[in-house]
């Protein structure tokens, strides 16, 4: 496989970085988080709700890929990412990175998928024709392991194929100009890519192929465990925010909030939330996430990138990675 950047060649500086996290100042804590990702924290944001009950000062950073907030945390610049694709978070951690997994922030197998350009009329019934072709997708991603899964599943060997390590607005702006046959990524950059082509496979079939697509929230271990009360009531305000957007009746109040602060207008994202689910507490407790299904996911994700070469290897579990006292704390609050 041609990549213009392999994971494996910085998976292991992220491990090393994470030797040199820093505990953030009490009165202060960084925050990674997507724009034209829209979701219901970022009520909370606008309102300044975090910092009223954690009693600190929260620094909001928006960043392109998970791959990069694995990066922030590692040199103890990030605190705290929400909304980390898991994928990315499996590659970290998988180098040595130590990371943890602190609530499941949302489902969207609808919203992260790769984009086959129109003029090539190609489609899931003529799949095997991607041989050969250009593919811009950003590695170690969500999007990375949806497209080596849906490879896997059409019998394209992906060592034909010339793929471009490119984040989704690059990705998006590549296919609009010709300049790759197929983009993979997610929210704004994908509804751009999809105005020029289309996707082989709907979120509900990618799923009975078992692509789940997560992001989570997540943190380091070691400042997890010095901050774990402040962490609790990060992942309150968080899940208060999600209760609030379940009861239609807060939409009109919360969507032109929430869309500024994404940077979309309001249908925009309102189109974009109506293909996200936000699992409450006790649900992202449970075997089917938190419980161990995460965990058992993470580990598939992992075995997939060290077949594809991606990563060196992979852990034997991924249940270390998984920290739910501070949501757990979180419910009782």
């Amino acid at each position: 496989m041609k990549t213009t950047k392999k994971i494996l060649s910085t998976t292991a500086a992220l491990a090393l970085m994470a030797s040199a996290q820093m505990a953030s100042a009490a009165d202060e804590i960084t925050v990674a988080y997507f724009l034209e990702w829209p979701m219901p924290f970022e009520y909370a944001k606008q309102m300044g709700t975090y910092d009223q009950e954690m009693g600190v000062k929260i620094n909001w950073v928006s960043f392109d890929s998970g791959v990069k907030m694995s990066a922030a945390m590692a040199s103890g610049d990030v605190q705290l990412s929400v909304s980390q694709g898991v994928p990315p978070f499996v590659v970290a951690t998988s180098a040595g990175q130590d990371l943890q997994i602190l609530d499941v922030a949302v489902s969207y197998a609808d919203n992260d998928n790769c984009v086959v350009r129109a003029d090539l009329e190609i489609d899931k019934d003529s799949a095997g024709e991607l041989a050969g072709k250009k593919v811009a997708v950003p590695l170690g991603t969500a999007a990375h392991y949806g497209f080596l899964k849906q490879m896997s599943h059409f019998g394209v060997d992906v060592g034909s194929m010339e793929v471009v390590d490119m984040d989704p607005p690059d990705g998006a702006a590549a296919i609009a100009q010709g300049a790759v046959d197929m983009f993979c990524g997610w929210g704004g950059s994908l509804r751009r890519a999809k105005e020029h082509g289309n996707v082989l496979l709907t979120g509900a079939e990618k799923e009975a192929l078992g692509i789940l697509v997560f992001d989570v929230t997540s943190g380091p271990a070691g400042w997890v465990a010095e901050n774990s009360d402040l962490v609790a009531k990060f992942l309150k305000v968080t899940a208060d925010a999600n209760a609030m957007w379940a009861d239609s009746a807060n939409h009109a109040k919360m969507l032109p909030v929430i869309a500024k602060d994404a940077g979309m207008d309001e249908q925009a994202t309102a189109d974009t939330m109506a293909t996200f689910v936000f699992p409450t507490v006790d649900e992202q407790l449970s075997a089917k996430w938190l419980g161990g299904g995460a965990q058992d996911f993470m580990k598939g994700v992992a075995d997939v990138f060290v077949g594809a070469k991606s990563i060196d290897s992979a852990l034997d579990s991924y249940a270390g990675a998984v920290n739910t006292g501070p949501l757990a704390a979180a419910k009782g609050m």
